[in-house]
């Protein structure tokens, strides 16, 4: 039995686990693509810029290099919340350090929130597709004995090929969730070391505007 004829002969829910799987494997491709892509040019961009701005003249030299090399707009917002003063409102209470400290903590956070978009995808298909797939599997060994069971006579050959055919969705669970899992770890380490630089660069900006008002 080929491919088209198992989809022919799968009832409903077997149908919609595997149209599940595979919408769950597509997402995560798509997001592991597209985060390789970003992560790698925002670990150059934050690298070149980090150091681009320390050796810029004054404050405002700094900005402007970052607005142009910063392509993904991670280090910018360091940069430009760092020149936001509050008045007439809590977040202007306490001494420069202070205001500083709360600015520059509410910018890294929302950078960090975007690094981290898709992460859940790929946590979420990684954790969840396997028992997808086992429920597949289990379903399909379930319909295929009512099946055999309704013919009246049993046999080795007429068990084993419903049973093979079903345990398929029990591996195309693992194969959706296997490169999910991996992904995750991956590109998560990509970002822990892009969250230390931006991390470092916020301590250092925070400690340069402290003696120096730009």
């Amino acid at each position: 039995m080929n491919a088209l004829d198992l989809l022919a002969h799968r009832d409903t829910v077997s149908t919609v686990v595997a149209v599940l799987l595979l919408v769950m494997s597509v997402g995560s491709w798509v997001v592991l693509l597209w985060k390789a892509w970003l992560l790698q040019r925002a670990m150059r961009d934050v690298r070149r810029s980090t150091l681009a701005f320390w050796q810029a003249a004054s404050f405002d030299d700094g900005l402007t290099v970052v607005r142009a090399m910063d392509r993904e707009q991670l280090l910018l917002p360091l940069v430009e919340a760092s020149r936001v003063v509050p008045v007439g409102n809590l977040a202007a209470a306490g001494d420069r350090s202070q205001q500083l400290t709360r600015v520059l903590r509410d910018a890294l956070h929302a950078v960090l929130h975007k690094l981290q978009a898709g992460q859940v995808l790929l946590a979420t298909v990684g954790s969840t597709a396997p028992f997808v797939g086992l429920l597949g599997t289990v379903w399909g060994i379930y319909h295929a004995l009512l099946g055999i069971a309704g013919a009246g006579q049993v046999s080795i050959e007429k068990i084993s090929g419903p049973v093979g055919e079903s345990l398929i969705m029990t591996a195309a669970g693992l194969a959706v969730a296997i490169p999910a899992v991996l992904g995750y770890n991956i590109l998560g380490r990509f970002i822990g070391r892009i969250e230390a630089d931006l991390e470092g660069f916020a301590r250092d900006l925070r400690e340069l505007l402290l003696t120096h008002k730009p």
